[in-house]
């Protein structure tokens, strides 16, 4: 009789025969299915159990028998431990087949629509250097890796760096990121060295206590760079010592700007802004259009990318310049925007008032006199009266975050009418459960998966759906 598997059992000879979407490789045993860090399908690894579960097991490989040929050797010295790029070690092409079978499986599975054959999935033409935001936490403690655990390795240091998954408290000290340009790395270093050399407190998360807190760093297409300081206390020679640190070694930032964070928590949209030199925004442009970001600006963290997005977008909309658009979700209105030149008119409708106020500000700058941009929760907002007095939509393009919409809003959705919806997701796993919703009276007629954020898991899904007609009714 077999010895039943417990944590700590060893497994031989495993092969790997799929990766999930939350980053974990898959392996079957006993018809059990084993969820294995860092493997690759393909690969055949002996492996180490350390967490049992009534349908399966957790696994750490101990041992390669044969690698996978879509396996390939991870340019970060930090890959998997910082959590950030789990599928690093996967070759580029088959990151975006288990992306596109990723989203196939989630609207066949979940939301059991009926869909045409999906569309070759949009690659990034960047898989490194790709991201225009990054930010990073101080902290006086460091993680230890596994390794370092029992040796004399000490966590009482200085870092700056990416959070561990899983935990608020430590801090991966980070050396070079390759996801944005390497200018982020030199202002990172600078910065974690000016402090350490001047005795700057790093952020005691569990204290509460320490001068240096967050550093966030975004940049454009263009070429222009902001650089915001998070203080925790507001030592006014301190904090300008750094600061001129920085214009004066960096002239390339466009924007130092610093804010005062003595809460609890890293949220600082709740927070002034302080501009210390240059200018309070920077500026992206698509196709002529320039679009201001703010420090509290949303946009999408990879601008090629996202404008291959918009630009799938605006086709599965098929405008001619007759239609009235609905663009929920619409955030600092960058889609709304950009397919302004197309249509009629676009009323965009979002929760965040400074985020209504860039949108605004955004068509002001690009003379577009056809958006009106609405602030409020859209499952109160967009209601009867609203519709009476902007209109009823010809076509609604939604962009929720990643919980998907709200049911009353889907509903609402489907009151309204209209001739077509675009879907934009970052969830394919919501969506399906939204076109779920919405399949009664609607058709799926394109999926055209995007590949915003490589060695991720993550995906960006486009969904086109039209009102079913009479021959169409289910």
């Amino acid at each position: 009789m077999e010895e039943p598997i417990n944590k700590g059992s060893r497994l031989e000879n495993l092969k790997v025969i799929d990766a999930s979407s939350d980053g974990q490789s898959v392996a079957r045993i006993d018809n059990a299915v084993v969820f294995i860090e860092g493997g690759v399908p393909g690969d055949v690894v002996d492996v180490e159990v350390y967490r049992k579960k009534k349908k399966f097991f957790e696994a750490r490989i101990v041992a390669f028998k044969e690698k996978s040929p879509d396996r390939i050797e991870p340019i970060c010295s930090h890959f998997s431990i910082c959590g950030g790029c789990k599928w690093q070690h996967m070759s580029y092409s088959k990151q975006l087949h288990y992306k596109q079978e990723q989203v196939e499986q989630a609207l066949v599975r979940i939301g059991k629509i009926e869909i045409p054959s999906l569309l070759p999935i949009v690659g990034s033409r960047k898989t490194e250097y790709y991201r225009n935001r990054l930010e990073f936490t101080f902290s006086n403690k460091r993680w230890l890796t596994r390794e370092e655990i029992g040796t004399d390795a000490s966590a009482s240091e200085d870092v700056l760096g990416f959070h561990v998954p899983g935990r608020f408290d430590k801090i991966l000290d980070v050396k070079t990121c390759y996801l944005q340009d390497d200018l982020s790395n030199a202002i990172r270093n600078s910065v974690k060295d000016f402090c350490k050399e001047h005795g700057f407190a790093f952020f005691d998360v569990i204290a509460l206590e320490g001068f240096m807190r967050n550093l966030i760093i975004r940049s454009t297409s263009t070429g222009e760079w902001m650089v915001t300081v998070v203080f925790h206390e507001d030592k006014v020679k301190e904090r300008n010592l750094l600061m001129n640190h920085l214009k004066t070694q960096f002239p390339q930032i466009t924007s130092l700007q610093y804010i005062i964070n003595t809460k609890r928590n890293d949220t600082v949209f709740d927070l002034p802004v302080h501009l210390f030199s240059g200018r309070d925004y920077i500026l992206e442009e698509m196709e002529g259009l320039k679009f201001k970001i703010s420090a509290k600006s949303f946009y999408q963290t990879n601008s090629e990318q996202a404008y291959e997005l918009y630009k799938i977008t605006r086709e599965f909309a098929g405008l001619n310049g007759k239609e009235l658009v609905y663009d929920l979700y619409t955030g600092t209105g960058t889609i709304a925007n950009f397919i302004a030149r197309k249509a009629h008119h676009v009323v965009g409708i979002e929760n965040v008032p400074v985020a209504i106020e860039d949108a605004k500000q955004n068509a002001k700058e690009n003379s577009l006199q056809n958006t009106t941009f609405i602030a409020g929760d859209i499952k109160d907002t967009l209601t009867d009266e609203f519709v009476k007095i902007h209109g009823k939509p010809d076509v609604i393009i939604t962009d929720p975050p990643r919980a998907g919409m709200h049911p009353d809003v889907v509903q609402k959705m489907i009151e309204l009418n209209p001739e077509k919806i675009v879907y934009v997701s970052c969830n394919p796993s919501t969506q399906a459960r939204d076109l779920a919703l919405l399949n009664d009276q609607y058709k799926v007629c394109k999926v055209q998966p995007v590949d915003m954020f490589p060695h991720t898991t993550h995906v960006e899904n486009v969904v086109l759906l039209k009102r079913r007609s009479d021959s169409d009714a289910l």
